[in-house]
């Protein structure tokens, strides 16, 4: 869920709430233009103490859940690691390289571009899902990704 999914929220508890957004602002200590910016879907950024605070005094519930459908993050990892490439790295052998920390060097080009390109949260899931497949801790798997990235010479920041 996102900041303009929470504001729409927020604008509908409002209103069944029979609150103003100024009656809201003044409530929840922030100003009409926030309370406005939130629920039209142009706030930038609210802290989360000041979100909690909001979403406790309209009845909403403010909580972070694990996903509850597994996120296929090795299919789709594979998938963006070969989208320059003729050959498509299959979902299995990232797996294992990622639990073994061995690339044979026809994937280095595709584990390159894994560690360069993929989005983060998809590196999460495919770590996450290529340990249990593997047996082994998910630690095992980031020590192996950070050794890759190094050699690799990666330019993501993140490796660094």
């Amino acid at each position: 869920m996102n900041l303009r999914e929470v504001g729409l929220l927020v604008r509908e508890r409002r209103e069944t709430l029979g609150l103003s957004q100024d009656r809201l602002a003044k409530m929840a200590g922030l100003s009409r233009a926030t309370i406005n910016q939130l629920e039209t879907g142009t706030l930038v950024d609210l802290g989360v103490t000041k979100l909690a605070s909001l979403l406790d005094l309209v009845g909403l519930k403010f909580e972070a859940n694990a996903r509850a459908v597994p996120h296929r993050g090795l299919l789709m990892a594979s998938r963006t690691a070969s989208v320059s490439y003729k050959e498509q790295l299959d979902a299995g052998r990232l797996a294992k390289a990622l639990v073994t920390g061995e690339v044979p060097a026809e994937l280095l080009p595709h584990v390159a571009t894994f560690l360069d390109e993929a989005p983060l949260s998809l590196v999460v899931s495919a770590v996450e899902e290529a340990a249990k497949r593997g047996h082994v801790p998910p630690k095992r798997i980031w020590q192996n990704i950070f050794r890759w990235a190094s050699d690799l010479h990666s330019p993501r920041r993140v490796w660094a």
